[in-house]
């Protein structure tokens, strides 16, 4: 079994010196799930979808104007006070900078992170989804993760980052009004994720009849994306009925009469209980937190939590860190983001956005930015390059430089370490010639890197 300091590593965002003086460990993470709003991040001057995309809305109509008057070189000028995509992004990172710091274990956090990887969103995508990958994770994970999975399915569903990213605000029914209208078709990029990535998951048994049929259930599904007089907001799903494609469609042996936007809300519903799903996202969840390959006996436990209960995410957190296989000793390197988190806990510092942005691109998981939609692989093997410790090390050092010069490198280490700091570790600590590489070698230490 691992110790607590190491549990802190393992389920949390890494111990700020005097956090493991909480006592009994399981208690203290099953206190911190207690509230099922806890995970809310609800900070001033944050915008929400519609804020975003009016802003992004405002960009285009300026650049547009901007050609229209190409002589006028005033036009060509951007205000520095303007919203643009990169500064809603730095406000978003320094939030989260800010509840890292902040959080008394992060675990909640943690689950945060693990459910937005699970529905991903590329901010690089282009420059509206760099808009909204922030409001995305506040509006449609965060309130859900201690809550029913059928609810955090609908919202990550029907967010606008979602239906942009995976096009599915550009998907027509062939046979509806609009797909006859303008000769348009299907994208099935949404009902494929929703399938593979986001419910039962590859191994299901699904066919390439049912990815068709789902997406064909999907047309209409979009978001209000230009401002007007009436009507919903900007940002707000909505269901365009013309562009609906009509009748029955059968996913997974069930048909689903032609109900319009309910068609589509029967399908989550079937999804969501569905025990290819239970057992998709036990296994998924077993893995971020404790093994490459975690115990059968921890994912099926999980997996009858989520059945059980009804697809209740606060019960599987506490099923998790109820179950003696998930103190396992099996440890796993920290991937950049949680290494950096537990790094910038342990010293006390508060790096900028742009610095937070040039790390986590420099170690290769930039925060708010997967690769794919599958999101960032949690395979413990995905981040052991030789380079990428290299990197690593680089970065260490920049910290300790950033780091306060009252730190005593030997007693920080006892204090965010606690049982699992090596003797060795502690020696080599106190004989560095410098404060600055005694806190770089403690941030390097495997007890530091692992969990």
């Amino acid at each position: 079994m691992i110790s607590d300091a190491a549990a802190f590593h393992r389920f949390g965002l890494g111990p700020r010196p005097g956090d493991l003086d909480v006592g009994d460990v399981r208690a203290a993470l099953r206190d911190e799930i207690g509230d099922r709003a806890a995970a809310r991040l609800d900070s001033p001057g944050l915008l929400d979808a519609g804020g975003a995309l009016s802003a992004m809305i405002a960009i285009r109509q300026a650049q547009a104007a901007a050609r229209n008057g190409a002589n006028n070189m005033l036009l060509m000028v951007e205000p520095q006070d303007r919203v643009t995509a990169e500064t809603i992004n730095r406000d978003e990172i320094a939030a989260r900078v800010a509840r890292v710091l902040g959080a008394r274990i992060g675990f909640v956090d943690r689950l945060v992170a693990f459910w937005n990887n699970h529905f991903a969103v590329e901010a690089s995508s282009g420059m509206d989804e760099r808009a909204l990958v922030g409001a995305f994770e506040r509006e449609a994970i965060r309130p859900y993760v201690l809550g029913s999975f059928r609810d955090l399915l609908g919202a990550a569903t029907k967010h606008p980052a979602m239906l942009g990213y995976l096009d599915n605000a550009l998907s027509v029914g062939p046979n509806s009004p609009a797909g006859l209208a303008a000769n348009r078709g299907l994208n099935e990029n949404h009902a494929r994720e929703l399938l593979e990535l986001h419910t039962v998951g590859v191994d299901a048994g699904y066919t390439q009849a049912d990815v068709t049929a789902l997406a064909r259930i999907l047309t209409g599904w979009t978001f209000v994306a230009r401002d007007a007089l009436s009507g919903p907001p900007v940002g707000s799903f909505i269901f365009r009925a013309q562009a609906h494609e009509p009748g029955v469609q059968t996913v997974l042996g069930i048909a689903y009469p032609d109900d319009g936007v309910g068609q589509g809300e029967a399908v989550l519903d079937f999804l969501a209980a569905h025990p290819a799903t239970a057992n998709h996202i036990a296994r998924k969840l077993a893995r971020h937190f404790v093994a490459d390959e975690p115990a059968p006996e921890l994912v099926d436990r999980l997996a009858n939590t989520f059945a059980a209960s009804g697809g209740d995410l606060q019960a599987v957190a506490v099923a998790l860190i109820d179950s003696d296989e998930a103190f396992a000793d099996e440890r796993r390197l920290k991937p950049p983001q949680e290494f950096l988190w537990s790094a910038i806990r342990a010293l006390g510092i508060t790096p900028a956005p742009r610095q937070v942005v040039a790390i986590l691109t420099s170690l290769g998981q930039p925060l708010f930015n997967p690769p794919s939609p599958e999101g960032f692989d949690d395979d413990g093997a995905t981040w052991l390059a030789p380079d990428a410790m290299t990197t690593r090390l680089d970065v260490a050092e920049q910290m300790a430089l950033a780091a306060s010069p009252a730190l005593r490198p030997g007693e920080l280490a006892e204090a965010v370490l606690g049982d699992e700091l090596q003797s060795g570790s502690l020696v080599a600590l106190l004989a560095a010639e410098s404060e600055v590489q005694a806190l770089t070698m403690l941030l390097m230490l495997p007890e530091f890197q692992r969990r």
